[in-house]
């Protein structure tokens, strides 16, 4: 069945639990559609003069499009920092070397689609804050505690002695 998102009918909120700075605001008539997705997510955003879409991240199991629908941003990937504007198309492969943020450096909003691959989780990296998030329980862990696989399992006979 196809579903229609009429344009008249835009209704953009304001993202809850957003930090200054990285406030960003999604057309919530979309997401009252009960669209039974499987593996795409998509929203419709918009990026206020002065904000930043989200912290810079990449995604480990999903891939990335944004497309922008009006006005103007500045992009940032592991190449730089670039213009991008209405029609530009911007693909954010898995890993590293698709990491992404942007921030709009104008005065008007700047409104994009945000389509994502969504296979039931994914694990997003932080290089600016060297932190972790595990999706969908938006578990969020620093990088400095990262430990070894078997680091506290050298008593494992001392618990299987408690069991008994």
């Amino acid at each position: 069945m196809a579903t229609i998102f009429k344009s008249t009918q835009r209704d953009f909120k304001e993202a809850p639990n957003k930090i200054d700075y990285f406030k960003i605001f999604t057309d919530v008539s979309i997401t009252g559609k009960n669209l039974k997705t499987q593996n795409l997510n998509f929203d419709l955003r918009q990026l206020h003069p002065g904000q930043y879409s989200a912290p810079y991240h990449s995604h480990r199991h999903a891939e990335e499009l944004f497309m922008i629908i009006s006005g103007s941003a500045t992009l940032r990937t592991p190449n730089g920092l670039e213009i991008v504007e209405a029609g530009d198309l911007m693909f954010f492969e898995m890993g590293e070397t698709g990491a992404h943020q942007l921030y709009n450096h104008t005065t008007a909003p700047c409104t994009f689609l945000d389509v994502r691959t969504y296979i039931g989780h994914d694990v997003c990296d932080y290089p600016d804050s060297n932190k972790t998030l595990i999706a969908p329980t938006m578990e969020v862990f620093g990088k400095d505690s990262q430990v070894p696989y078997f680091e506290g399992e050298e008593h494992i006979r001392d618990v299987w002695e408690k069991l008994k």
